[in-house]
């Protein structure tokens, strides 16, 4: 069975070699069986101290893959490598890997200190060595001064913290994390991504991150590997992802986009009689409809009847530094428009709209 040597202390940056490891899935199946697959053929690649986000909707396989790494899952098929060794075969302990999971598993008898430390003393660490580098992880958190209380007497906040110190303190070269924010509100949740990132980024730590949330995985990772049906739909950055989306699966999972009707014409699409260039390859002739996003909506001037096309307000909401305005355009489509905040509309206001002219995905109508 093959094995990794863990006798080496761990790396961290400056010292020479890359304090993250090389992640490589090959062609990674898992059937559960009666025609269930989890994952179908799924490649993926993480540079060593990268920040990559699976993203996807419930069932998509994002979390099979995460714990197919973390060993807790067998694979049907393919290669899991880790710096370039397989270690499909290799126990969960020995791959070099911190874990942390949307329950927070802490022992309600111990300490946060001592939660922290659980893994080096599993690991037979002297005592002297676990108290300080269960100390130095708690610091990096910034629960240092939390260190004598125990599970119930802290927030789910800081109960998360502590489950990433725990993770930490082992210094893996691989961090898993899946759905680790979900349980929290959503401000904890907005401080603990950033905390997180910033963590990750100081100790360049090669991180794997699962999340339902499009914002979450656009704010933190490098990279995004949009996933559906057990498969990558399309990886890349965020901006990447959201401004040239590869199907329009990924453009309406990742943002709002408008479904518009339009019609394919020599050099793009023609929706609202204006003709927008086409992400991709163009899927034939006919009728389709556009996926367009709200910010790539405009107001022109009413008074301008050549230009644009005609539409009805219907709400308008205040989102702090712009606005989102639904309109209603003659044949009943509704379109969402995002624009400047200052840009107060009433409903039932006659307005005109167009678009910026960026490239759009389409699907067939």
């Amino acid at each position: 069975m093959t094995t990794i040597d863990q006798s080496a202390p761990a790396a961290t940056p400056g010292d020479g070699r890359p304090a993250g490891a090389a992640v490589r899935f090959d062609r990674v199946v898992k059937d559960y069986g009666s025609g269930a697959r989890a994952l179908d053929g799924v490649s993926l690649d993480l540079a060593p101290g990268e920040f990559v986000a699976l993203l996807g909707p419930s069932g998509c396989g994002k979390t099979t893959a995460l714990r197919s790494l973390a060993g807790l899952e067998d694979i049907t098929s393919g290669s899991v490598l880790i710096d370039g060794v397989d270690v499909v075969s290799v126990p969960t302990n020995k791959r070099d890997i911190g874990m942390v999971f949307q329950s927070y598993s802490l022992f309600p008898h111990l300490t946060v200190l001592e939660n922290v430390e659980f893994g080096l003393r599993m690991r037979k660490v002297p005592a002297a060595e676990r108290r300080t580098r269960a100390a130095e992880s708690l610091d990096l958190v910034g629960l240092g001064h939390l260190a004598a209380r125990y599970a119930h007497q802290l927030s789910g906040g800081q109960q998360q913290r502590v489950a990433l110190a725990r993770a930490l303190v082992t210094r893996p070269r691989v961090l898993l994390l899946d759905e680790p924010l979900s349980a929290l509100d959503a401000k904890v949740r907005v401080q603990l991504r950033d905390e997180i990132r910033r963590i990750q980024s100081e100790l360049q730590i090669t991180t794997l991150f699962v999340t339902h949330d499009q914002e979450e995985a656009l704010a933190v990772a490098d990279r995004v590997a949009v996933m559906r049906a057990g498969v990558i739909e399309q990886i890349g950055t965020p901006e990447e992802l959201y401004s040239r989306p590869s199907s329009p699966f990924v453009a309406e999972f990742i943002g709002l986009s408008n479904r518009i009707a339009g019609e394919l014409v020599p050099g793009g699409v023609e929706v609202l009689g204006q003709v927008l260039p086409v992400i991709g390859e163009q899927p034939g002739d006919g009728a389709v409809v556009a996926l367009v996003r709200p910010e790539d909506v405009v107001f022109t001037d009413a008074t301008e009847p050549a230009v644009g096309s005609a539409a009805v307000v219907l709400t308008s909401s205040f989102l702090g530094p712009v606005r989102r305005t639904t309109v209603e355009l003659p044949d009943g489509t509704l379109v969402a428009v995002q624009h400047g905040a200052t840009e107060r509309l009433e409903a039932e206001e006659s307005v005109r709209i167009r678009f910026a002219g960026r490239p759009v995905p389409v699907q067939t109508a």
